[in-house]
């Protein structure tokens, strides 16, 4: 039996780690290409033309080498700007990261539901359209994380998290209004899952952690069948490729799409003296 056609995933560093992971669970036979564009980490900070151009070209280059079956972008603020070009250019079928409000919107029963967000992605229409589409009743705070991306890379590579800094960029998601609390916190950067069990360590009070990975395993299985391509059914685990566009090692972030948890130590900041 000939191998299918991989899946590439792809995202601006190793956070989509927690996409391919989910693809890997409940498709274990479908052969995946992790791609790390870790030279242009981190999207956040770019300007919106640049990055739709720059990520265009990797992708596309990317998918003319690997051919494959079907393209994840593991990364939401790079899927509000490329999508529509990338499926232009392409043949197979392209699945995006969005931030997860509709669920959030449905979910929430206090109201207040934050979105932590790279700045890049807080401040696309493509999140404000999705607002008003899907939470037009929801009072929606939307929080720039400017360093949690670069605190979940620093975590997963070298097993340490810094507390204090963890706590300062998520605090902004913690409102209390009216004698209400948020309840609902998207997680909308693939970075961020990653730090999720911190993050619930931390936080002032018991919140619903939206993680959109195991949506999108589902939307690739669902697209992947309806284009007539293989989701590796009745196929033992198939291999799993990761590189990056530095061209550094990334043979170690493979060991993570079979690890439950992240062996990641706290840092607590020094005591002032």
């Amino acid at each position: 039996m000939a191998e299918p056609a991989p899946v590439l995933v792809f995202d601006s560093g190793i956070g989509g780690i927690t996409v391919a992971r989910e693809i890997r669970r409940l498709m274990p036979g479908l052969p995946l290409v992790y791609a790390a564009d870790d030279a242009g980490f981190p999207y956040g900070a770019w300007e919106a033309e640049a990055l739709t151009r720059h990520c265009t070209d990797v992708v596309v280059r990317l998918a003319g080498e690997l051919r494959p079956a079907a393209v994840v972008i593991a990364c939401n603020t790079a899927s509000t700007l490329v999508l529509p070009p990338l499926r232009a250019a392409l043949a197979c079928p392209v699945v995006g990261t969005v931030p997860a409000i509709k669920p959030a919107a449905e979910r929430t029963r206090s109201g207040l539901v934050s979105v932590l967000a790279t700045p890049g992605t807080v401040t696309r229409d493509y999140t404000f359209d999705l607002i008003r589409r899907f939470a037009p009743d929801v009072a929606i705070t939307l929080v720039g994380a400017r360093h949690l991306a670069g605190l979940a890379e620093e975590a997963l590579l070298r097993g340490r998290l810094d507390r204090a800094a963890l706590a300062a960029e998520i605090a902004p998601c913690f409102v209390e209004k009216g004698g209400r609390r948020t309840d609902v916190v998207v997680l909308a950067c693939t970075h961020f899952p990653l730090l999720a069990p911190h993050m619930a360590q931390i936080a002032p009070w018991p919140v619903d952690w939206l993680d959109p990975a195991p949506a999108i395993a589902r939307r690739l299985r669902d697209v992947l069948a309806a284009s007539g391509a293989s989701t590796g059914e009745g196929r033992t685990a198939a291999p799993v490729r990761a590189l990056a566009t530095s061209g550094a090692d990334l043979s170690p972030v493979l060991e993570l799409l079979s690890a439950e948890t992240l062996a990641i130590s706290t840092v607590e900041p020094a005591a002032s003296v």
